[in-house]
């Protein structure tokens, strides 16, 4: 309706604290769910959604990230000698074609939407997916997937959404919902982490978004909003009203991989649908469960 989906922004700047120690030296983003960095499944999300370039926003730290997708010579080389043909396929999927992944840098921790807006010169005024590595979903398809199909019909600004119990309302930007057919909700408006008891939903953003090059213009402003950051959540809402805006309820199981908690479940969760690795993951989990019960 106002473009295809080209290309995908996921900000990857955070310092990840609450995964210390072992984030210390190593980014947030390349810590593995089963076998996979974070980061990963993020860039796959995209590519099986159509995204043809891959826009990360790094800060100080993140080499790995770049490292991880890039040519990596010698490892290819004692593959192919060693005859090590499924891993060897695996390191080349990782490899992005030349010129289809780029990288920017956040130089201050100001917020998601300070971290989009530094990557407005390389977006460009075109429609954009941003994607939260944090945030993991599983399900087919892809949920990315499932926003660029509903967006083929709706246009404007669209954003991945779920139902949370009302008292966690304020870790979320929430929708003032005008309609809701059970799967999409047009929204008047949003609101980033509101009170319980003044919420105008229980339904909210989950990292998942596509974004009308309009938006660069609000943040442009740098406001500030909650928690003293310029919030991506208010640049969405001022575009309300000239742009529509709908929040997907998508299909699949979301993993918030932020917190200790959740990434521990989606590494249980990822490893029971591996067909090699179920087994021995539901015998571990039977074993331990005899100790919680």
């Amino acid at each position: 309706m106002q473009g295809s989906i080209r290309k995908a922004v996921l900000p990857v700047g955070g310092l990840g604290t609450r995964f210390l120690p072992a984030t210390k030296a190593i980014p947030k983003e390349m810590l593995p769910v089963v076998d996979k960095p974070l980061i990963q499944y993020g860039v796959e999300e995209a590519r099986a959604a159509g995204i043809e370039e891959i826009i990360f926003v790094t800060s100080r730290g993140k080499a790995a990230i770049e490292d991880h997708f890039d040519h990596h010579w010698e490892l290819m080389a004692t593959l192919e000698a060693r005859g090590k043909t499924a891993e060897l396929e695996l390191a080349r999927s990782m490899m992005a074609t030349a010129g289809k992944i780029s990288y920017t840098r956040q130089p201050e921790a100001l917020g998601l939407g300070h971290a989009v807006w530094c990557a407005r010169k390389l977006v460009g005024r075109e429609p954009f997916a941003v994607i939260l590595p944090d945030d993991l979903v599983l399900g087919q398809p892809g949920c990315l997937s499932q926003l660029v199909e509903a967006y083929e019909k709706v246009g404007g600004n669209l954003v991945a959404v779920e139902d949370v119990p009302r008292e966690h309302t304020n870790r979320y930007g929430i929708l003032d919902v005008v309609s809701d057919d059970g799967r999409l909700a047009e929204a008047k408006g949003l609101v980033e982490k509101p009170r319980p008891d003044v919420a105008p939903s229980t339904l909210s953003i989950i990292g998942r978004y596509i974004l009308q090059p309009e938006v660069f213009d609000e943040l442009d402003r740098q406001e500030r909003g909650a928690g003293n950051e310029i919030q991506l959540t208010d640049a969405m809402a001022r575009t309300i009203g000239r742009q529509p805006f709908h929040g997907l309820r998508f299909e699949g199981r979301r993993f918030d991989c932020g917190n200790k908690a959740g990434f521990l479940e989606a590494n249980f969760a990822y490893a029971l649908e591996r067909e090699d690795l179920a087994p021995a993951a539901r015998e571990i989990l039977s074993r331990y469960s005899a100790k919680v019960s």
